[in-house]
């Protein structure tokens, strides 16, 4: 099919009615608002969740907790996932969406120490667990934090 031979389906684009265009119209005079009201004013009507005085659901049930707006949501990955990944390879976050491990980054990629790890890998992430960081380092590889200097031993 190329772009001069599409057509309309018929049916899919109905004309728009024009209301308030004189009485002859059908839907004149009050434009098919009805007779007096908040409604039928320009400007009229009401607020996403009001119930006409009533106190409404939103202030009637009862508020708990604490939710942290600047908290961080980190994607997790387990350390036996890893293993998927060639011998000596750089695991980042790219790395992990590429490999369908990761489907949306977040804030960040968090490496949890569950499962066992063969592979000697370089890993980059925004966090590990103490676990995770010691089952890499035991394989061989390397747990790198972005933004974070290795501390130079003396």
């Amino acid at each position: 099919m190329k772009l001069h031979e599409m057509k309309i389906v018929p049916g899919s684009k109905k004309k728009h009615f024009r209301v308030g265009r004189g009485t002859g119209s059908g839907n004149g005079t009050t434009a098919g608002r009805g007779n007096k009201g908040q409604n039928s004013r320009s400007g009229g009507g009401t607020r996403p969740g009001f119930e006409g005085g009533q106190m409404p659901l939103y202030r009637l049930l009862p508020k708990r907790g604490f939710k942290n707006i600047w908290a961080k949501n980190y994607a997790e990955v387990n350390v036996s996932t890893l293993n998927r990944f060639e011998d000596g390879a750089t695991v980042d976050p790219v790395a992990l969406v590429e490999a369908g491990i990761v489907k949306n980054v977040r804030d960040g990629i968090r490496i949890l120490g569950n499962g066992e790890l063969e592979k000697k890998l370089t890993v980059v992430a925004q966090g590990f667990t103490k676990s995770a960081k010691a089952k890499i380092e035991a394989a061989g590889g390397k747990a790198v934090v972005p933004g974070e200097e290795p501390v130079a031993e003396q």
